[in-house]
């Protein structure tokens, strides 16, 4: 066949494209269209790449002004009931897990050797007090003495005076003025014997009234301590709260600051939550906290604020010390504990137990007030 068969020029007539003819022309490729599994995997990867873009929005936004840790549990300042006093127990009024109020009586010593300690210091304190009252009269007694001594001194010195002046018509003897002589040393002898008796009475009373004196200061002390004893018998409830680990028993003996049970105040439980070195840099005291317990579920939400971070990690105060001068140190990433207290009306509402897990978010966008 011809070339010029082959061939055939475009309608625009000389010098125009020449074209092969139709019945020679070669056949166009297929259209391919992505296959399911292709189509599928585009597909994800859009999602990944919004989702992507949706979280590193979301974190620039909102997520980056939070921190939080689900290294968190809730503490008390758990009251640890001790005796003041040793002695055997007569009676116990509460079991584990009951609540009781501030002044219950939770355990009751026998009051037997403190009730007549009590007596025998009663008794001391009242011959003390009259002995005392005693001193006070005496003082009296030696200023009326030296009141009389005085008077015979003076009667003493008149006598003297007027025989003397009778001495030189001799109407007087010798006799009679040495008589009257001693005499009259004999008054001021004893005057100087009362004032000093005077003094010595005085020096046994230093207050205005018997009751202010040492003596029965001293002597009311003993009877008060003796009286306090015998309160301390009845061993009450220091703060509201749940009785928790008494292992006491009726005829058990104690010694004074024997540990006999403990008191929980779930009222005032707090947080200790442990965060990562890493996530305080912006942690301040006054910061808003959320926070949800294991036991509620997320369905309740606890609402809390910073009130203190700890002064050191837990491997620094720990009884054995980690050792990272050592040749074999790894390092760990340590955690802080921030205390966090709790709304009270929200523990009101959800009462927590102490040693519960908590799941803690701090809100580090907030500038926090130390003083709030």
């Amino acid at each position: 066949m011809a070339d010029s068969d082959r061939y055939e020029r475009s309608p625009g007539g000389p010098g125009a494209d020449i074209y092969p003819r139709a019945g020679n022309r070669p056949a166009s490729p297929p259209v391919r269209y992505p296959s399911l599994r292709q189509r599928l995997f585009m597909g994800l990867g859009m999602v990944v790449g919004i989702a992507a873009l949706l979280w590193i929005g979301w974190y620039i936004l909102v997520g980056s002004h939070y921190v939080s840790t689900d290294d968190a549990y809730v503490d008390a300042k758990t009251a640890q009931i001790t005796p003041q006093i040793s002695g055997t127990i007569i009676s116990v009024a509460v079991m584990d897990t009951q609540s009781v109020k501030r002044g219950d009586v939770l355990v009751v010593i026998d009051p037997t050797d403190m009730q007549l300690a009590l007596a025998q210091a009663d008794a001391d304190y009242n011959h003390t007090l009259g002995r005392v009252r005693q001193y006070y009269a005496n003082v009296d007694a030696a200023a009326a003495q030296v009141t009389a001594r005085k008077a015979d001194l003076e009667r003493a010195r008149v006598d003297y005076n007027r025989r003397r002046a009778l001495e030189s018509t001799g109407a007087i003897s010798g006799d009679e003025m040495t008589t009257a002589r001693n005499s009259l040393d004999t008054a001021a002898a004893d005057l100087q014997a009362a004032q000093q008796e005077l003094v010595a009475r005085k020096a046994l009373i230093t207050s205005p009234k018997p009751e202010q004196n040492p003596e029965v200061l001293s002597a009311a002390a003993t009877r008060d301590r003796a009286r306090l004893d015998v309160a301390r018998t009845l061993i009450r409830a220091p703060i509201d709260g749940i009785v928790a680990r008494s292992g006491i028993q009726i005829g058990q003996h104690v010694e004074v600051g024997a540990t006999l049970m403990s008191i929980v105040p779930v009222a005032d439980a707090y947080v200790n939550a442990n965060f990562k070195e890493g996530q305080l840099t912006d942690v301040r005291i006054g910061q808003p906290a959320t926070l949800t317990s294991d036991l509620y579920g997320s369905g309740v939400v606890f609402h809390g604020k910073v009130i203190g971070i700890g002064g050191g990690t837990g491997a620094a105060f720990a009884i054995i010390p980690a050792q990272n001068a050592t040749g074999n140190w790894i390092k760990i990433v340590q955690r802080l504990p921030v205390r966090i207290a709790l709304d009270p009306a929200d523990l009101k509402e959800h009462p927590l137990r102490v040693g519960l897990s908590m799941t803690a978010e701090i809100n580090v966008r907030e500038k926090g007030d130390p003083n709030s």
